[in-house]
C-alpha cells in the first residue's frame, strides 16, 4: 500500500507541472493580446477615413447628377477602396496571428487531455489491484490499526480525485469542439478576406477606368454628359424584366420580389430594398446553401430534432425521406450548417420567430421554403437586430450571429449587403417613378 501512495504523490506532482506550463502558456497568450491591440488600433483609423470617404460620396450624390460631382465621386471611390485594400490586408495579418494562437490552443488542449488520460488510468489501474485485495489482507499488510484505517482514508481520497479527472477531461473535451469551431471559422474569414482584397484591388482599376472612359467620352463638356446619363438610365421595364435570385436558390422576377418585400416592409419598418439585398445570393455568406442532407449538415442537439418537428408540422416527411427537402451544407473545416429556404434560417432560429411570422402571414405553421414567410422572417430578423438604425450591423448579425463582431462580418459582408441594397433602392425609385 506504501508504493500505492507514492505514486499517487507522484501523479500530483506531474499535475503541479502542467498547470505551470499552461500558466505561461497564458502568459503567451497575453503577448499576442497585446499585438492584437496595436492592430486593432490601426484598423480603427482605417475604417475612420473609410466612413469619411462614404460621407464624402453621399454628399456629391446629394448634389444632383452633374459631370463635376460624378468624377468626384469616382475620386473619392478610389481614394476608399485603396484605403478598404490596406485595411483588410491589416486584418488578414491580425486574423492569422489570431488562427496560429487557436491552433496554439487547439494544440495544448489536445496534450492535456491525454496527459490527464494517462494520468487517470494509471490511477485506475492501482485503485484496481488495490481494491482487488481482500480486507484482512490490507489490514496485514499495516502492523498499526491506525495505518490500516489512514491507507483507507487515502484510497477514498484519490477515488474522489479520480471524479474530478474525469470531470476535468469532459470540460476539456468541450472546449476543444468549441475552438476547433471557432479555428474553423477564422480559416474562412481569412479565406473570405483573401478574395475580398484581390476583388477590391480590381475594384480600384474598374473604377479608374470608367473614370477615364466618363472624361474621354465627354471631353470635359456637360451637355454631352447629360447625354450619356440618359442613355445609360434603366427603365421600369427593363427592371421588371429582372431575375431575382434567393441566397437559399429559389428566382422570382424582380417585381414579383419587391411586392414581397414591401409587405414585410409594411409590417416591421425594415427598408424593403435592404430585405432584397440580404435575400440576394451574391450577399451569402455560405457559399453553397440549398444542397446537402439534413444529417450530415445540421447540428446534432440544437436542430436537428426542431427540423424534423418543423418537416413533419409541415407535412414534408416524404420530400425529406426522397431526398428533396435539402439544406446548407457545413462548412469545410466542420462549423455546422443546415439554413432552409430562401431566407437560410437554421432550425433553432427559425423556431423562435414563427409565431411572429404567423402573426403577419396568416401561415399556421410558417413555411421556411414558402416565399412569403421567408421574406417576413428576414424582415423581423433585421428589425430585432437594429436595422432601421444601422442597416451594416443588421445586415452582419443576420450573416453572422452571435459572432457578427468580426471584421469580415461588418465590413465585408455587412458592407456588400448595404451596397447592394443602394443598387436596388435605384430600381424600386424607377418603379415607383
Amino acid at each position: 500500500m506504501g508504493n500505492f501512495f507514492k505514486k499517487i504523490a507522484v501523479l500530483i506532482a506531474v499535475f503541479s507541472f502542467i498547470f505551470v506550463v499552461f500558466s505561461a502558456f497564458a502568459q503567451s497568450n497575453a503577448e499576442n493580446d497585446t499585438q492584437r491591440k496595436a492592430l486593432e488600433d490601426d484598423l480603427q483609423k482605417y475604417e475612420k477615413q473609410i466612413d469619411e470617404y462614404e460621407a464624402t460620396i453621399a454628399n456629391l450624390k446629394k448634389q444632383g447628377k452633374t459631370l463635376s460631382s460624378e468624377i468626384s465621386q469616382l475620386n473619392a471611390k478610389i481614394a476608399k477602396l485603396n484605403i478598404q485594400v490596406k485595411a483588410i490586408t491589416l486584418n488578414i495579418k491580425k486574423l492569422d496571428g489570431e488562427i496560429n494562437a487557436t491552433e496554439s490552443k487547439i494544440s495544448a488542449r489536445e496534450k492535456e487531455i491525454d496527459f490527464n488520460r494517462k494520468a487517470l488510468s494509471r490511477v485506475l489501474q492501482n485503485i484496481y489491484e488495490n481494491e482487488s485485495k481482500k480486507t484482512i489482507e490490507i489490514l496485514l499488510a499495516n502492523p498499526q490499526l491506525s495505518d490500516f484505517f489512514g491507507d483507507l482514508n487515502n484510497l477514498l481520497v484519490v477515488q474522489d480525485n479520480v471524479k474530478i479527472v474525469l470531470q476535468k477531461i469532459v470540460d476539456l473535451k468541450e472546449k476543444l469542439i468549441d475552438e476547433k469551431e471557432t479555428l474553423a471559422i477564422e480559416r474562412a474569414d481569412a479565406q473570405e478576406l483573401k478574395g475580398y482584397v484581390d476583388a477590391q484591388k480590381s475594384n480600384v482599376q474598374k473604377t479608374q477606368s470608367e473614370k477615364n472612359t466618363i472624361l474621354k467620352t465627354t471631353k470635359g463638356k456637360e451637355s454631352e454628359y447629360q447625354k450619356v446619363l440618359a442613355e445609360t438610365k434603366k427603365t421600369a421595364a427593363e427592371i421588371r424584366k429582372q431575375i431575382f435570385k434567393f441566397l437559399g436558390g429559389g428566382e422570382l422576377d424582380f417585381e414579383e420580389a419587391y411586392k414581397l418585400a414591401k409587405v414585410a416592409e409594411k409590417s416591421t419598418g425594415v427598408r424593403a430594398a435592404l430585405i432584397l439585398a440580404v435575400l440576394d445570393r451574391e450577399s451569402a455568406l455560405g457559399k453553397n446553401v440549398g444542397q446537402c442532407d439534413y444529417k450530415k449538415a445540421m447540428h446534432p442537439t440544437r436542430d436537428i430534432p426542431i427540423f424534423l418537428v418543423i418537416v413533419n408540422e409541415l407535412g414534408l416527411a416524404n420530400n425529406l425521406q426522397s431526398g428533396m427537402l435539402k439544406v446548407s451544407c457545413a462548412n469545410a473545416d466542420g462549423a455546422y450548417g443546415g439554413a432552409m429556404g430562401p431566407a437560410q434560417f437554421i432550425p433553432s432560429t427559425w423556431n423562435m420567430y414563427k409565431n411572429k411570422i404567423a402573426d403577419i402571414t396568416g401561415s399556421n405553421p410558417p413555411n421556411p421554403w414558402k416565399n412569403a414567410d421567408a421574406f417576413v422572417a428576414t424582415a423581423l430578423y433585421l428589425k430585432e437586430s437594429g436595422a432601421v438604425s444601422n442597416e451594416r450591423i443588421a445586415a452582419a448579425k443576420y450573416y453572422c450571429g452571435g459572432r457578427w463582431n468580426r471584421y469580415v462580418c461588418t465590413n465585408v459582408y455587412g458592407q456588400k449587403v448595404v451596397e447592394k441594397a443602394k443598387k436596388f433602392q435605384d430600381d424600386i425609385d424607377v418603379l415607383n417613378a
